[in-house]
């Protein structure tokens, strides 16, 4: 992805946007990808403030302001604080991308409680409270995209139950917020990611093979491809889309 884009095809100048799990992967694929479109840009680490800060530079490379946030998605008080800062430094908060997950597999027996309660706090209760928090400072008309996964429509592998349960819970919440905040024009999208070459699921891993097989087009994603589709539902053509889920996942579910 080119790292300069015209003013003209700017998608979000003069925006804001909040990305949680923004130092990593797709999380920070979105975050530079939104700068390049003329956002300002808060997001959220858990532990890596090495990783987080080389995303800020990439983000003031590119001309835009860039927030860092230590907050662990797992605890809503720190969800909620981070939003808040983000709107108060920057004045104001136009796009929302909850991009933070929990991935915990295993066999179904040995998934216990600790691993239930913390797959359900980070992957749907941290998106709620990141869009509750988030709405009451979006001016009509801003986004909130989530990012699910593949998984929520097709679990090839056993050991998915418990992921694919609360990427699932996703379409529900993205559906009820859309109709919630629809009169305000404020659109609520889930982008269901396919296989990515990221840190936790490399194209070079031992299942990358069987995992390529199972798309249409043979490849793993780029994470800079579904920071594209994020970009473009983070703009002004997609007003019309809301409470969708839009898969990039190169025909892993057809």
């Amino acid at each position: 992805m080119s790292e300069v884009i015209s003013a003209k095809s700017r998608l979000l100048d003069g925006k804001v946007a909040f990305v949680t799990g923004g130092s990593r992967g797709i999380g920070a694929a979105v975050a530079v990808r939104l700068a390049e479109e003329g956002a300002d840009v808060a997001l959220t680490y858990q532990r890596n403030a090495e990783a987080a800060g080389a995303v800020l530079d990439r983000i003031k490379a590119i001309g835009r302001r860039g927030l860092a946030i230590q907050a662990d998605s797992a605890d809503p008080a720190a969800v909620v604080s981070a939003v808040d800062r983000a709107a108060g430094e920057f004045g104001r908060l136009d796009v929302l991308v909850n991009n933070a997950g929990a991935f915990l597999v295993g066999p179904v027996a040995e998934l216990g409680l600790a691993e239930f309660e913390q797959t359900v706090a980070v992957n749907v209760r941290a998106p709620f409270v990141a869009a509750q928090a988030a709405a009451r400072h979006m001016v009509d008309g801003g986004r909130i995209i989530t990012i699910g996964s593949n998984v929520a429509e097709r679990a090839p592998f056993p050991g998915f139950a418990l992921y694919s349960m609360s990427k699932t819970a996703l379409t529900g919440l993205t559906k009820g917020l859309g109709r919630d905040l629809g009169p305000r024009g404020i659109t609520v999208n889930l982008v269901n990611p396919g296989p990515t070459d990221t840190d936790s699921n490399p194209a070079d891993s031992p299942m990358a093979e069987t995992i390529r097989g199972f798309t249409a087009v043979g490849r793993y994603a780029e994470p800079a491809e579904i920071a594209a589709t994020v970009a473009w539902v983070a703009g002004a053509d997609s007003s019309y889309v809301t409470g969708a889920t839009i898969n990039v996942d190169g025909g892993f579910t057809i």
